[in-house]
């Protein structure tokens, strides 16, 4: 396994990020234990989840799966650099209590006194602020940051779906407090969508964030999804449908698996190994239900993609372009 440092932090991390939203809803317990079991025997030991992982009426059943695991002992904790996430509204679907969701400094502390107890854990390495809250002023959100890293219950705080602008009007905030900001910023990333190429990941490398891309198959998109469709696989569904009925997006991955059938490539790997190229990225986030998904997203570390061929996936799914050139008509 490869690893990095994330962002400007002394924090080493493997380059490829376990997410966990699927345990739960898409994985029982014992298999995302064999999952988390599988990663950390491969070296992975970035964990990613959030508080309302579960979703509906199980929201916070993702961290007490992990926290189960952890409860195993052997390490697993130790060996694990933890990152959850607070944002979404914990009661249940269509109530919202007031200051039981977004970012103000109430919901905030009591999210992650939840969050510690379902992980069972006294700390929480990346602690992220799942979406942008207008409503609350920085100055309180990291005086509420400040808090908690004083008290240990967190080491750093992170960022997701942030814009470039919010990613730096937090940063100068936390500047003028004298605290260190955010380190990380997850967002959506991947070869057939790269508008993060023009704010997001040039504002994360200026700041010294490290980049977590989420969705890097883009919804299976990118997963091999038309050659499944044709051998009777698993069928798409989501994003993935609403993508692939239209007909230039369609075409773009026909051509995509075209190309790496050529060069005899599995196209989620090669999605994987792709963004391990690009510039500020740690790490992408893989999602996997099984364990034997968990052993293709790993073999994309190994994977090395050449000039000629990152130049073909360029001309299949080309980007924005660099900033601020990219801006200009």
């Amino acid at each position: 396994m490869e690893y990095t440092q994330l962002g400007r932090t002394g924090l080493t991390v493997s380059r490829i990020v376990l997410g966990t939203m699927n345990f739960g809803p898409e994985t029982d317990e014992p298999t995302s234990h064999a999952i988390m079991d599988a990663a950390l025997d491969a070296g992975l030991n970035f964990f990613d989840t959030a508080n309302v992982y579960g979703w509906g009426e199980n929201k916070g059943r993702t961290e007490e799966i992990i926290g189960s695991w952890f409860a195993k002992g052997g390490d697993r904790r130790d060996r694990t650099v933890l990152a959850t996430k607070v944002y979404g509204n914990m009661g249940p679907d269509g109530e919202a209590w007031p200051n039981h969701d977004r970012l103000s400094a109430l919901n905030i502390r009591r999210a992650v006194e939840a969050s510690l107890k379902r992980l069972g854990t006294d700390h929480i390495d990346v602690y992220q602020f799942h979406h942008v809250d207008r409503r609350t002023p920085f100055e309180e959100i990291w005086q509420a940051v400040d808090v908690l890293i004083r008290q240990g219950k967190i080491l750093y705080a992170g960022s997701s779906n942030f814009p470039g602008y919010k990613i730096a009007q937090a940063n100068e905030t936390a500047a003028r407090q004298g605290m260190v900001g955010l380190v990380s910023e997850q967002c959506l990333y991947n070869l057939a969508e790269r508008r993060a190429e023009m704010e997001v990941i040039p504002a994360a490398q200026e700041y010294g964030l490290g980049v977590i891309p989420w969705s890097p198959l883009h919804g299976g998109l990118l997963g091999g999804v038309i050659r499944k469709q044709a051998e009777g696989g698993r069928r798409a569904s989501g994003r993935t449908v609403d993508a692939l009925a239209d007909t230039a997006m369609r075409d773009r991955v026909q051509a995509y698996e075209d190309l790496l059938d050529k060069h005899g490539l599995e196209p989620g790997e090669t999605a994987l190994a792709w963004l391990l190229t690009r510039p500020g990225v740690t790490g992408p986030i893989v999602g996997p239900r099984t364990p034997e998904q968990l052993r293709g997203a790993l073999r994309a570390v190994e994977l090395e993609l050449d000039d000629e061929l990152l130049a073909a996936l360029d001309e299949v799914f080309p980007g924005p372009g660099p900033s601020p050139e990219a801006f200009a008509w």
